[in-house]
């Protein structure tokens, strides 16, 4: 078998491992629009060493655990993928649609971004960031007044 060269797309990729990573990517493609650069045969068990997509202009990696080979499940914790979009609400409503839990609904943030954050059924945690939907009356550019 031929090994395909697909390109990566970002300088830190985050790699997962995640139970069932063939459905987690078919899953991705639904919720994330994910496109598939390549997914390594699955072996006589269904497992996969391999998946690698794109979101959003960048690459996410991930495999089934494979224990006996020193890399058992770990259940996600202690990260959260980001995502910069255009519309962070759309983006929310189509990750809870297509079965994502919600844990923070889109709201305006006090650092000036518009965020929402969704847990997929891998356990795995996404935040939205994009632009603000309503400007803040205090976000008024401020100058000094002229001196003569």
């Amino acid at each position: 078998m031929t090994q395909q060269s697909v390109p990566v797309k970002g300088m830190v990729v985050p790699f997962l491992w995640v139970e069932g990573a063939i459905a987690a990517s078919k899953f991705y493609e639904k919720a994330f629009a994910a496109e598939v650069a390549h997914i390594f045969p699955p072996d006589e068990t269904g497992r996969t060493m391999h998946v690698h997509l794109y979101i959003n202009g960048a690459s996410l990696m991930f495999s089934d655990p494979f224990p006996e080979l020193g890399a058992p499940y770990v259940p996600a914790a202690g990260f959260t993928l980001m995502v910069q979009v255009a519309n962070v609400d759309a983006s929310y409503q189509q990750a809870v649609s297509t079965g994502c839990i919600g844990n923070l609904p889109p709201a305006d943030m006090v650092w000036g971004d518009r965020c929402a954050q969704v847990k997929d059924p891998y356990g795995v945690v996404w935040a939205f960031v994009g632009p603000r939907k309503f400007r803040s009356p205090f976000a008024v550019r401020v100058t000094a007044p002229k001196t003569n």
